[in-house]
């Protein structure tokens, strides 16, 4: 079993930057890839970012050069930094987590860009 808690959303200007953190309950070690999917009112959810637990990284083509995503496994933490945030990035996101038996996932952040 792993327990996700999302941290880190709110409200920011177009243009700004948020960081959002992911605790997981239990070590990370155990866990293979993670990330961070985000859904849009009235718009299905989409994977934004994925990390393996060998540090491979993979991001959808709207956030490519605005978005990190990493993981401190001694943390047993998973981070998403956005920069140059823009009001299409406003969506709930959710962090998950890939053991070798399931996806476990958070309960959901909000982020809004708007002036």
């Amino acid at each position: 079993q792993v327990q996700l808690v999302e941290s880190g959303g709110g409200l920011v200007q177009p243009g700004g930057s948020l960081r959002l953190s992911c605790a997981a309950s239990r070590s990370m070690f155990s866990i293979n890839e993670m990330g961070w999917y985000r859904q849009a009112p009235g718009k299905q959810r989409e994977l934004v970012a994925a990390i393996t637990r060998g540090g491979t990284t993979n991001y959808t083509d709207s956030v490519k050069g605005r978005f990190t995503i990493s993981r401190d496994n001694a943390k047993n933490t998973l981070y998403l930094q956005m920069n140059s945030l823009k009001p299409e990035d406003t969506a709930v996101y959710y962090c998950y987590a890939d053991t070798w038996r399931r996806r476990y996932w958070g309960q959901g952040i909000q982020v809004t860009v708007s002036s």
